[in-house]
């Protein structure tokens, strides 16, 4: 059998103020996004669904260590997931200790079309700061631009740039990396220097403006393909237009 192709969404806030509200809403903005589903149980240890009849509830009481327990739809043929946990600040940007919330969704038609609202949900109630959502395949690729090598510093596949440790990065707006769809908020766009009216017409034409003033930007029309050379290109021609991502500027 094929295995199923996977939308893989990834989100960097600021940490948890305890019983943080932020972890429901970032649930909740799946949910807006794609109306028809419900993430309302949790996994046993068999990795068994199990009903949550009060699935805010339980997951506010649920935060731990800065971050939630998985949550999911139950429905092993078309599984949604989601959970959240505490980057420490040794390893992030800037030395402040963030929320990440992770996602994966099949990708399939009805996903794809929703993808960008996706994001912007789980991103807006996180009060993230930027993040991405990137078919599988591909972030597998992206993740090489930051992983050290035996040898010492990374080995990016395809002619992609070599990125930064992210605790080498000088502040936690500045995105790490790249994505087929980016989530920037007010303060990342700022940073990055996005949008110019004049470079950036390409992007502005597959991006929207979020309640918050922050973007969400779509690299390619398609899902992210790194085996097709134009998505390739757009890919780095954004490398090449937004230096400050992945800490390559100048300081």
């Amino acid at each position: 059998m094929t295995p199923r192709k996977k939308l893989a969404v990834l989100v960097y806030a600021p940490a948890l103020a305890g019983k943080d509200r932020r972890a429901i809403d970032s649930v909740h903005g799946i949910e807006k996004a794609l109306p028809e589903l419900r993430l309302e149980c949790r996994l046993s240890k068999g990795g068994r669904p199990i009903a949550l009849p009060q699935r805010d509830a339980w997951l506010i009481e649920s935060i731990e260590d800065g971050g939630f327990p998985m949550v999911c739809n139950g429905d092993p043929s078309h599984p949604v997931t989601v959970w959240g946990r505490e980057r420490d600040g040794l390893f992030s940007a800037g030395g402040q200790a963030q929320f990440e919330v992770h996602a994966k969704l099949p990708l399939d038609e009805p996903v794809i079309t929703s993808a960008a609202a996706v994001l912007e949900g789980v991103a807006e109630g996180a009060g993230a700061l930027w993040g991405r959502a990137t078919p599988y395949d591909a972030a597998v690729d992206i993740a090489s631009q930051t992983a050290p090598t035996l040898e010492g510093p990374p080995a990016p596949r395809r002619g992609l740039p070599a990125l930064k440790l992210f605790e080498h990065i000088r502040a936690p707006e500045i995105p790490y990396y790249l994505g087929w769809l980016n989530y920037w908020s007010a303060a990342a766009a700022q940073a990055i220097g996005f949008p110019d009216p004049t470079r950036d017409a390409e992007l502005l034409s597959r991006s929207r403006r979020t309640a918050t003033g922050g973007w969400v930007v779509q690299l390619t029309s398609e899902p992210l393909d790194l085996d097709n050379p134009a998505h390739l290109d757009a890919l780095l021609r954004a490398y090449e237009r937004f230096p400050e991502i992945g800490g390559r500027a100048a300081p």
